[in-house]
């Protein structure tokens, strides 16, 4: 086949792959545009999760009347002018690509005025095309309405998610500018309900009360600074979350470099790495982060998003990051309140491993072993797991296993035909009420409690909109919640598994799980929330058992149809084998 040179219009949509990914991307650039534009008020409305239809309104500069026609050129921006200047970009925009991209593949309508000129200017464009050019009244500054994104380009707007998962990636693009420029009025709607409003105060504590609630808001700690470190070119400032607030994922980690929001693994380990045993295993923590350096010193022409940067001295930035948030940890944190709340044995026996429980936690720990199964007594120790599922016959079961012991309180040591065999006490109780709740749903038949009294749960805006999406999926596996208004949600029952848990942490865990599982290919949502539900029932690393209890989990383990790794994919167990040993023991 010959090569020849595409046609503008295909080329114009080549480029515009690279910018517009889904309806969240036209609101980035957009925003950044406006920022870029020295406004004070950023106004963004939304409807059908910006797949039909997305305005953003700002009070800016404005584009002179001279200049409106050419800000749909490719490559034609007022940011740079020479190769040299790509070295000292203080910009978020620079590459003079967003307005044609999004121009060429949607209907929009351009509308602005400098503030310096009497009246406005109109375009309105279609495929990138001008159709119409006029003037118009309006107050200083720009309104960018885009209409029937990819209408164009279907082969695009098929692979587009539903309303509400378009929705929430609009929300997290404009809660994180808003994050970043505290100072600047935010204000976001969906199909004409006002969805987030930001005073413009400059304090960050109230963006983030404004996003996360004002709980959240209220114990945020403000960063210490680590100008006086030997990074001193680097800047760190924001808000970290104290020890005692913490999530089941990383979603609550933000970081800015420069103002621009970026996701940069190396930055995300040093904040956890800040909170290095000041958290439980597998909890994360909030932080919203501001890494401030001179523009020679980043790279932020290396992703065509813009959501990557390249540090000349990323080792630095490391250190100053890491450096200011465990000051901050460290000098900040309150004491914690010394407060019983549900499951606080857990913490207790962790803390004294070898310590005998008291008999009522040691029975209400026996009831939560069991809550999934029929619970059998033939002595006072004895219990019986039975998971209501018939043992497999197709090669996948677990050979019989004879208890021996514990091992760190974690792993259960058991002998079978042929060697050693250590269970993961955690993972194997995850499979065992994982599958358990799963057949209890295809029976329409999971346990549910209602709490003693219904509790109100303040959620940030997206965990809140992640579970009113899902709250049909939720009932099903005994979850009773409702919406309450703003970003609140009513707790009226949970799943019995885990009814001792605290409503909040329970909803803030099943709501990053969700978001986590929000890919391509992805399982169902029944089976994540299953998954989470499961994970905080399951006995924890650290727990002591007795000799009937890990009998009780392993007769149970048997009887999995997958017994040998956990929901999330971990094993549940290893063996040693008898020739292995020999070998160790140089007895081959």
């Amino acid at each position: 086949m010959p090569i020849r040179v595409l046609p503008e219009d295909v080329a114009s949509q080549i480029a515009a792959g690279e910018v517009v990914e889904r309806p969240a991307s036209v609101v980035k650039e957009l925003i950044e545009n406006a920022i870029d534009a020295g406004a004070a008020a950023i106004e963004v409305e939304v409807r059908a999760g910006g797949k039909r239809f997305i305005r953003v309104v700002d009070d800016g500069c404005g584009v002179p009347k001279r200049d409106v026609e050419l800000a749909f050129h490719r490559h034609a921006t007022s940011k740079l002018t020479t190769a040299e200047d790509l070295d000292r970009i203080t910009t978020l925009g620079f590459r003079g690509e967003a307005l044609a991209s999004i121009a060429a593949v949607s209907r929009m309508t351009f509308a602005t005025r400098a503030a310096d000129e009497s009246v406005g200017t109109l375009l309105r464009l279609e495929g990138g095309k001008i159709q119409t050019r006029r003037q118009v009244g309006r107050p200083p500054g720009t309104a960018v309405t885009v209409e029937n994104l990819f209408f164009n380009v279907p082969a695009r707007r098929k692979f587009l998610r539903t309303d509400r998962t378009e929705r929430r990636h609009v929300d997290r693009w404009v809660t994180r500018y808003a994050m970043a420029y505290p100072r600047l009025r935010f204000s976001l709607s969906h199909s004409g309900r006002s969805t987030l409003q930001t005073p413009g105060s400059g304090e960050l504590r109230d963006v983030l009360a404004a996003v996360y609630g004002p709980e959240i808001g209220e114990k945020a700690l403000r960063v210490v600074s680590g100008s006086e470190s030997s990074e001193s070119d680097i800047g760190v400032s924001g808000l970290v979350g104290p020890p005692s607030t913490h999530w089941a994922n990383r979603t609550y980690i933000t970081i800015f470099v420069n103002g621009r929001w970026v996701k940069d693994a190396s930055l995300t380990y040093a904040i956890t790495q800040a909170y290095h045993r000041l958290l439980p295993k597998g909890r994360h923590p909030l932080a919203v982060v501001m890494v401030d350096l001179p523009p020679s010193d980043v790279d932020v022409n290396v992703h065509p998003t813009k959501a990557e940067v390249r540090f000349r001295d990323s080792n630095a930035v490391f250190r100053a990051l890491q450096k200011a948030v465990r000051r901050t940890l460290l000098e900040r944190s309150p004491i914690p309140e010394a407060r019983r709340r549900p499951g606080a044995g857990d913490e207790v026996e962790r803390a004294w491993p070898h310590s005998e429980p008291v008999d009522g936690w040691r029975e209400g720990r026996r009831e939560r072993l069991t809550s999934l199964g029929r619970r059998e007594r033939t002595d006072d120790r004895q219990l019986r797991f039975d998971t209501g599922i018939s043992p497999s016959t197709d090669g996948r079961s677990i050979p019989p296993l004879r208890v021996i012991g514990q091992l760190g309180a974690t792993y259960i040591v058991a002998e079978g035909p042929q060697g050693m065999v250590l269970l993961d006490q955690h993972a194997a109780h995850e499979r065992v009420l994982f599958e358990r709740l799963l057949a209890q749903r295809e029976e329409a038949d999971v346990a549910s409690q209602a709490l003693l009294e219904p509790t109100l749960v303040e959620l940030g805006r997206e965990a809140a909109d992640l579970l009113e999406e899902q709250i049909e999926v939720l009932a099903r596996l005994g979850f009773e919640i409702e919406p309450f208004g703003g970003s609140t949600m009513m707790v009226r029952a949970l799943p019995a598994v885990i009814a001792e848990e605290e409503p909040d942490r329970v909803l803030e865990d099943v709501a990053a799980a969700l978001l986590a599982g929000d890919e391509p290919l992805d399982v169902p949502v029944e089976e994540t929330v299953a998954r989470q539900v499961c994970k905080q029932a399951a006995v924890k690393a650290g727990q002591v058992l007795d000799h009937a209890e890990m009998e009780g989990l392993i007769r149970a383990l048997e009887q999995c149809e997958s017994p040998r790794t956990c929901p999330h994919g971990r094993p549940t167990m290893i063996r040693l084998s008898v020739e292995h040993l020999a070998r160790e023991f140089g007895r081959t």
